[in-house]
């Protein structure tokens, strides 16, 4: 059944605010939409303009949108450009009809569409219009339906199927907000849309994960704003010096304090992750953070440079970037008090073990180096897998695969060699160009393992189909490989029924991640991780 929002849901607060919101694609802020939400003379009106560049390419010179106070949708006016074209959209709805006229470019045209009484209008790429869902909202339940007008092309339904409390943090003060799981069924397949509101019942946040588009409110925007997924007893947030920059993290300290306690850096993988290594809502370091620390070890996890509250230019590191930050971390834990120097461990998850296998082979602060779900393959070998495992889900016929292969390995030959680039799209060479990327492609595990000397634990999901469990037998012959340390030194775990993101599963696929019950790492896991820690930092 469709439902609708009642009166008492409408927005709370002042009756005219004005906000900014910024839109990122694929991590990069690609524009901006400044949007005013009023309420006066019996109407719910949302106003705004902006500029989004490409792949977008929308200017908004004049959006409004205008509601009465019972979620009944009057008018909507659009006037600007879509991909340097003039647009204009202009929609008058009665109860349960809709007549829009839209004029883009040389074209014009009238269309005319059934809708429900109280649809939500969302035209695409124009995100003020989320804010009358923001309002309406907290009075769905979870498995709420209700209808959403996609302006100007029809209807369609839509149903919140999550609620997720979240927690943006900043020096200065911290904003609690919900974040609603919406699923858009509309006749091309199903869309699944994350809205954030704030206690005032306002948009806070819009991420469209299948288009890589994040929409944020600039006061939870600001490099020091992040958020908060975890707090364990003993969290403490400090800021370490690195090359020229801080890296902020927090620190997870134990109960039982010791005279000089055991020290553990948790390193993630490449990417927009913070310091709680958060997959599919799981947040993986603030975990294990806690976990540790309640075994005796004084953990830190940390936001990688540029990402979060650290400082830092991202586009400029690779690996051994990444690698000086780790040894920065264990050079500032060194000189604290109540850690012993010489017993400090690094633990690594995903693609963050050359990050980690590298500052273990640069670095005599580091007394034993931990890998968890990493692959043992080359970067080269290991992005190939990857995709073959991806299009393996989906089916994929021998044509798609083809393409998608060839369309990989000229990516992979242009980030190593800088030549080819022309026979790549503009957008997967922004993602792919980059110095992070090139040192992946070109690092070896089998050349960064001749280096490291310590005492290694390979930990590994047996239900793992994002990085296959053989990863885990390859890691392991190189270790027991190793000239400079003894085979005993090396240590595997294969958990069984544990997925990629380290939580017990029935599959280990990608798309039951959402729907296991249980959203917390079993002791299947940490227990190996603590007895070998102990074992090692004796």
């Amino acid at each position: 059944m469709l439902v609708a929002a009642s009166v008492r849901s409408s927005a709370q607060g002042d009756p005219k605010a004005t906000s900014r919101f910024f839109v990122a694609f694929h991590g990069v802020r690609i524009g901006s939409e400044f949007v005013t939400v009023t309420r006066d003379q019996g109407a719910f009106t949302i106003s705004s303009h902006g500029q989004i560049a490409p792949p977008l390419d929308v200017v908004t010179t004049k959006f409004e949108m205008t509601y009465s106070l019972d979620w009944q949708p009057r008018k909507l006016v659009i006037e600007g450009a879509l991909r340097n074209q003039t647009l204009a959209i202009s929609t008058s709805f009665g109860l349960t009809t809709a007549i829009s006229d839209v004029t883009q470019g040389m074209n014009r045209g009238s269309v005319t569409h059934e809708v429900s009484p109280r649809a939500v209008v969302l035209p695409p790429n124009y995100f003020a219009a989320y804010e009358v869902l923001a309002a309406r909202l907290p009075s769905f339940e979870i498995g709420s339906r209700f209808p959403v007008f996609i302006a100007p092309d029809g209807e369609a339904s839509a149903t919140v199927t999550k609620v997720t409390p979240r927690r943006i943090v900043n020096p200065d003060a911290a904003t609690d907000l919900r974040e609603y799981t919406i699923t858009v069924n509309r006749t091309s397949g199903a869309v699944t849309v994350l809205v954030s509101i704030d206690t005032r019942n306002r948009l806070a946040k819009v991420v469209l994960n299948e288009q890589g588009i994040v929409v944020i409110r600039d006061d939870i925007s600001t490099v020091m704003s992040r958020e908060e997924r975890v707090r364990n007893p003993g969290d403490t947030d400090v800021f370490i010096p690195a090359s020229g920059f801080s890296l902020a993290g927090t620190v997870t300290i134990p109960s039982l304090t010791a005279a000089k306690l055991p020290a553990v850096i948790l390193v993630g993988g490449q990417g927009n992750q913070d310091r709680d290594e958060t997959h599919y809502g799981v947040s993986i370091f603030g975990q294990l953070a806690g976990r540790l620390a309640e075994a005796g070890f004084f953990v830190v996890r940390f936001d990688q440079r540029g990402i979060g509250q650290s400082g830092g230019r991202p586009e400029h590191a690779g690996i051994p970037e990444y690698a000086q930050d780790v040894m920065s971390v264990a050079t500032w834990l060194g000189k604290r008090r109540e850690i012993d120097p010489k017993r400090i461990a690094v633990i690594s998850y995903e693609d963050g073990h050359a990050i980690a296998l590298t500052a273990a082979g640069q670095g005599s602060r580091i007394r034993a180096v931990g890998v968890i779900g990493a692959t043992g393959l080359a970067g080269r070998e290991a992005v190939l897998e990857q995709q073959q495992e991806e299009l393996n889900r989906l089916r994929a016929t021998s044509a798609e695969r083809n393409a998608r292969v060839g369309l990989q390995q000229r990516v992979n030959e242009a980030v190593v060699t800088g030549k080819g680039w022309e026979t790549i799209p503009a957008d997967i060479r922004r993602q792919a160009d980059t110095a992070w990327f090139r040192s992946w492609l070109l690092f070896d595990p089998a050349a960064a393992m001749k280096k490291v000397k310590q005492p290694l634990l390979i930990l590994h999901g047996a239900l793992d189909r994002e990085r296959l469990p053989a990863n885990a037998d390859r890691l392991a012959a190189l270790g027991t490989a190793r000239k400079n340390a003894p085979a005993a030194a090396t240590t595997k775990v294969v958990v069984p029924g544990v997925n990629h993101v380290l939580l017990t599963a029935a599959t280990g696929e990608p798309d039951e991640y959402d729907s296991l019950p249980e959203q917390t790492i079993p002791a299947a896991v940490v227990s190996p991780l603590v007895d070998w820690l102990k074992q090692v930092l004796k």
